[in-house]
């Protein structure tokens, strides 16, 4: 076999040059007989990496973190959170690592970063390791949201890490996720240095984290006259179009936390997510979201309720007058509700065929379909693609998914009456997401040493818009039907 020669690999440390206070220095665990599962070769590309070298012995070390570029500092960062509505004052990396961060191909910064990676200061007892399933799955929902248009995180690769892990279903085969992002800036993370603004009566470490965070995101909120209420005001909007493209795809995100809700305005976190098959607005797949505080109509809310966490943080910041302070947030988050409308009606209209015309009118006329989707549970991903045959001449697929059909008869008379754009819609409303029966059956071979239906799924949802030959059972609902739960993968 050819040897791989080593690259020269820069790995950048502005996390831990910048802002001291806010991590822990730490190194990840070493494993008995690593292997790699999966690797993301584009990505790999992207970051100026050798998919080649990545795959030898030196590769998969740096991808683990036993072997790093001179210079590196790998750190457990610091952050707070609001987990289902209750505050948890100091959450942080409990199985997780920034490496550092590499710079791409189009110069931008990226975090290098590891989950599954061993225990930390902040691992509040656990073992700070991961289970092949949950990590593959952050592989695969990660590929398919890139593919769809959506702001994400992103897996560089996966790694078998040659150990039993025990969890509550018996021992797995252990794993470790390699991630890239934006940054692991959260809300989180402002509420963790708000309160040590607090504490110490020093703003100092909260304000370099908001320079930082404008700096890499946000640049230009810089030249503002109130720079954070800025970086409020582009976080809000970045989360707004977020949620509106995570509504019109039907996902369903499952742990909303402040931790979970990131500066940059990717998705992050791909824990007890999914996608709806049949439409219900009330829909919950996470075990544990008994009171459904992040179902699928709530994530808007939710993004708000989240973001007057991050105003609340950014207070101290703002004047040493409270109440003056507050009346420079309230404006941003009032917003919220408009950015958000706006980016959801772009979008549900583009899955329509339509160019917005009357808002009033495009509002009904989205609003009764809703109604009726959600009266008889039609699935959400197939009915959308199916109504390009309608605008083609064709109404039986979508209509045969309704059995009031005099009542979608009359919906589709006032809409074909706005001559769609069939072509257009073929473009936004994909044929296949990963389906929940499929991810499972995918994880479960993986479990067992069986990779190969995850590097199937992985191609199918890649190129989601795209009808492929031979894909057909990735492109319906599971035929068992039932209710879906998922889990963290903790």
């Amino acid at each position: 076999m050819t040897s791989v020669a080593a690259p020269d690999i820069r790995l950048e440390s502005s996390f831990a040059r910048d802002l001291e206070g806010l991590y822990v220095a730490w190194q990840a665990a070493q494993f008995p007989s690593p292997s790699l599962l999966a690797l993301n070769d584009d990505l790999a590309r992207e970051l100026k990496l050798d998919p080649e070298w990545l795959r030898s012995p030196a590769g998969v070390r740096f991808l683990l973190g036993a072997e790093l570029p001179e210079g590196a500092v790998p750190i457990a960062q610091g952050y707070a959170g609001h987990q289902f509505g209750g505050y948890s004052p100091r959450l942080g990396d409990g199985r997780a690592l920034l490496l550092g961060e590499l710079t791409d191909v189009r110069g931008t910064l990226r975090d290098l970063h590891l989950k599954g990676s061993g225990s930390t200061p902040f691992s509040r007892g656990g073992d700070g390791k991961a289970a092949v399933g949950p990590m593959l799955r952050e592989y695969v929902i990660g590929e398919a949201m890139h593919a769809l248009g959506v702001p994400t995180t992103r897996a560089l690769a996966v790694l078998g890490t040659g150990e039993q892990i025990y969890r509550e279903e018996g021992a797995l085969p252990g794993a470790v996720l390699v991630r890239i992002a934006a940054s692991h800036l959260r809300v989180g993370s402002f509420q963790y240095a708000s309160a040590l603004t607090v504490a110490k009566r020093d703003e100092t470490v909260l304000r370099r984290l908001a320079d930082y965070a404008i700096a890499r995101h946000h640049p230009q909120a810089a030249e503002a006259e109130q720079p954070y209420v800025a970086l409020l005001d582009a976080v809000t909007t970045r989360q707004a179009e977020l949620v509106a493209r995570w509504m019109c795809l039907g996902f369903v995100h499952g742990v909303m936390n402040t931790d979970n809700v990131t500066i940059s305005g990717e998705t992050i976190d791909y824990g007890p997510c999914a996608f709806l098959d049949a439409f219900d607005p009330a829909t919950v797949f996470s075990s544990i979201d008994s009171g459904g505080r992040y179902a699928y109509a709530n994530q808007p809310s939710i993004t708000l309720w989240n973001l007057s966490r991050f105003a609340e943080a950014l207070l101290p910041l703002l004047g040493g007058d409270t109440d003056e302070a507050v009346d420079l947030v309230v404006p941003v988050l009032d917003e919220f509700a408009d950015r958000f409308a706006h980016a959801w009606r772009a979008g549900v209209l583009a899955k329509l065929g339509l160019t917005e015309s009357d808002p009033d009118a495009d509002g009904q006329l989205v609003q009764d379909l809703l109604e009726l989707m959600a009266a008889e549970q039609v699935d959400w991903t197939s009915f959308w693609r199916s109504l390009s045959s309608a605008a083609r001449g064709n109404p039986a697929p979508a209509r045969d998914a309704f059995l009031a059909r005099d009542a979608f008869d009359a919906w589709a008379e006032r809409w074909l009456a706005r001559q769609p754009d069939a072509d257009a819609m073929d473009r936004v409303n994909p044929i296949y997401i990963p389906r929940n029966h499929k991810v499972e059956e995918a994880l479960a071979a993986a479990t067992r040493g069986d990779l190969g239906p995850v590097t199937r799924l992985v191609e199918v949802v890649r190129d989601p818009f795209t009808e492929q030959p031979g894909a057909e059972e990735y492109a319906v609902p599971d035929p068992n039907g039932g209710k879906y739960v998922t889990f963290c993968g903790t």
